[in-house]
């Protein structure tokens, strides 16, 4: 079998990486210069920069890790962002640290009778219809006001009380002194970046790689051709919008090289309030524990853009107009693209953490190479 891998991101490269082992031929198409997709790293001054956003890789899979491991050596980082609310710093996820600089309390209970106190002033319905009712319902206003409306505003461009309650149901909030911001168990960095794994799924004799390559340039030669194909690009796009545009949030990054050792102190800011237009700062050099060449470090701003077509998709917007309009698109691709399997964030229209990434990518590995043999 003959497969077409359209798009070098984390999907593409598992899939492609498996298929070569099993003495398939792949060709992977590539429309940007480089391999990666959005887990691309550069080095800039001796540092790793992150060129699409901060990548931490997490898993409570141990075959995941086991699986990405392969491919790298793993620092033991540790994602503990902080807030920066009008110069007022708070630790993330909300927890007891968070808790202590805004109100001094020190016990979890304290803490629970001041959020359940601040939730009496609100009249709170049973099942909330937004975000912001939502938001208040599980951790108080204060915490909402300073370290979530505005930056989830500024995030999805829409007022807090238009968007669905659902976006922050699992609001991490903790009753403890703990800063590690997910409760997996397997966490780190690549050392030496993101590259190197993309570079080294991808490095098989019978993998060709094809940089600078849009599918849609020769779209009718490859549908027309004897290639299975893996599309992992968006899924609306592929039947030209059909059916009508899928929605999703884009960005927009800012990078600077900045002469001093260390400008922030830590590698994630979340900026909460709504005047400040970039919703974090990125120092890159802490994902390595402050590797990289003396007196350089490298920031970037992140800056959240409303998606129109041309642009970088980044979130898909999960509402119940956008769920039924793909699930109208899944239904196309099974009458009339039977030879594509769409996989990724944009062929399956959903928001993956890296693991998932891979173990989606790997069931598609799964049944597909069970049906071949």
């Amino acid at each position: 079998m003959r497969y077409l891998v359209v798009g070098s991101g984390l999907f593409g490269s598992v899939f492609a990486h498996e298929a070569a082992k099993r003495n398939h031929e792949v060709k992977v198409i590539e429309k940007s210069n480089h391999i990666g997709g959005n887990v691309y790293t550069k080095e800039i001054e001796g540092i790793q920069v992150h060129q699409y956003g901060a990548h931490i890789f997490h898993t409570k899979m141990e075959n995941i890790w086991e699986y990405v491991q392969q491919f790298a050596e793993f620092n033991n980082y540790i994602n503990s962002p902080v807030a920066n609310y009008n110069g007022e710093i708070y630790n993330l996820p909300f927890n007891m640290n968070t808790f202590n600089k805004l109100w001094g309390v020190i016990t979890p209970a304290e803490a629970r009778e001041k959020i359940e106190s601040q939730k009496h002033d609100y009249v709170l319905e049973k099942n909330p219809k937004n975000l912001e009712e939502q938001a208040i319902s599980l951790i108080g206003p204060d915490v909402y006001e300073k370290l979530v409306k505005g930056y989830t505003e500024k995030q999805w461009g829409q007022s807090a009380t238009e968007l669905p309650a659902f976006i922050i149901r699992r609001l991490p909030v903790r009753f403890t002194y703990d800063n590690n911001y997910f409760d997996d168990p397997y966490q780190g960095i690549p050392v030496g970046g993101y590259t190197q794994i993309i570079e080294k799924m991808l490095s098989h004799d019978k993998i060709d790689v094809e940089l600078n390559s849009n599918f849609f340039d020769k779209r009718s030669e490859y549908l027309n051709s004897d290639y299975k194909i893996i599309f992992t690009g968006m899924i609306d796009q592929f039947f030209d919008y059909r059916l009508g545009d899928l929605e999703y949030r884009s960005l927009r990054f800012e990078n600077e090289v900045i002469d001093t050792d260390n400008y922030q102190g830590n590698a994630v800011v979340n900026y909460t309030d709504a005047e400040t237009p970039y919703t974090r700062i990125i120092e890159h050099k802490h994902f390595e524990f402050g590797k990289g060449q003396k007196g350089k470090t490298v920031i970037t701003r992140e800056y959240p853009k409303k998606w129109n077509r041309g642009d970088d998709p980044y979130y898909p917007i999960n509402n119940e107009r956008n769920k039924k309009l793909y699930s109208s698109y899944v239904k196309l691709a099974r009458e009339e693209s039977p030879n594509v399997i769409f996989g990724g964030r944009l062929g399956q229209y959903r928001y993956y953490n890296m693991d998932q990434t891979i173990m989606a990518a790997l069931q598609v590995v799964k049944r597909e190479f069970e049906t071949i043999n």
